[in-house]
């Protein structure tokens, strides 16, 4: 694994160069590291894997947050990032990188070989996450990020292997804090696009993958389903995971996204 910058963005990666190039994009208050358990397999079954930070999450800073963190500046950013790998590339958006990934592609078709939504939906968040993020932003407004900390903290009953709670802490005040605000709003308020993606992709004939976990909270099952529906997409549910099946159950993750991808490859070889 290797640390690098791509586009002026913080970057991980795993894999060979000649490989068909990945690229992932993290969810809300997310990073590169939300890969770290599959991006290994990734590049051993043949794919050169770059998971990133957008800018104003943990380590790629925003000059502008206000405008720097909206979807459409951070798609121009993935465009960027491709410019630099030098050919189009199998994009992954997890949750609200799953809407920035969408922006991408509507905004300019060719920065993609393949588009993976994962654990992402067809508008705003809703259902319980949808009122905790409202409920979060009452807290900053009158208490500020440390506040946001400490609730998160109250609500949150999952165990940590050792250092884990330490670096989610870090990630967290290390981000923009007005970049945190900002894409929070979009995450609430984001437009049902999946005509415009849907239109695209019949034009690009591009092999497009929905994908969540079973117990998805975010965006509900049916809701992912009937998107994959309209776009035309593959349509996947990971066992033993809900929302971040990245880290709740890497191995059939990384299964997934290996034989879709390889497939894509294969239909782009034809």
């Amino acid at each position: 694994m290797r640390r690098l910058t791509c586009a002026g963005l913080a970057a991980l990666r795993a894999g060979s160069p000649v490989d068909p190039p990945v690229v992932l994009l993290p969810g809300y208050t997310g990073s590169k590291e939300d890969y770290l358990l599959i991006m290994t397999e990734l590049a051993q079954a043949g794919f050169n894997v770059i998971a990133i930070d957008q800018r104003g999450q943990y380590e790629s800073p925003a000059a502008d947050p206000e405008r720097d963190c909206m979807v459409e500046a951070l798609a121009v950013d993935v465009g960027r990032v491709v410019d630099e790998i030098g050919r189009p590339v199998h994009l992954l958006g997890h949750s609200f990188g799953g809407l920035v990934a969408r922006a991408a592609v509507i905004n300019r078709p060719s920065v993609m070989a393949s588009l993976v939504l994962l654990s992402s939906g067809p508008a705003g968040i809703v259902g319980a996450r949808r009122i905790a993020l409202r409920a979060m932003r009452i807290v900053y407004d009158r208490s500020g990020r440390d506040a946001v900390w400490a609730a998160v903290r109250v609500a949150d009953t999952t165990v940590y292997p050792p250092g884990g709670l330490e670096f989610l802490e870090r990630r967290f005040f290390a981000s923009s804090d007005i970049g945190l605000r900002v894409m929070g709003e979009q995450l609430l308020d984001e437009p049902d696009r999946v005509g415009e993606l849907a239109a695209v992709i019949r034009e690009a004939a591009a092999p497009v993958l929905v994908a969540h976990g079973i117990a998805d909270d975010a965006w509900p099952p049916h809701l992912q389903a009937d998107m994959a529906a309209r776009v035309g997409a593959r349509y996947e549910v990971i066992p033993d995971a809900a929302h971040s099946p990245a880290t709740e159950n890497p191995p059939a993750t990384a299964a997934v996204l290996i034989d879709f991808w390889r497939e894509a490859v294969g239909q782009r070889a034809a």
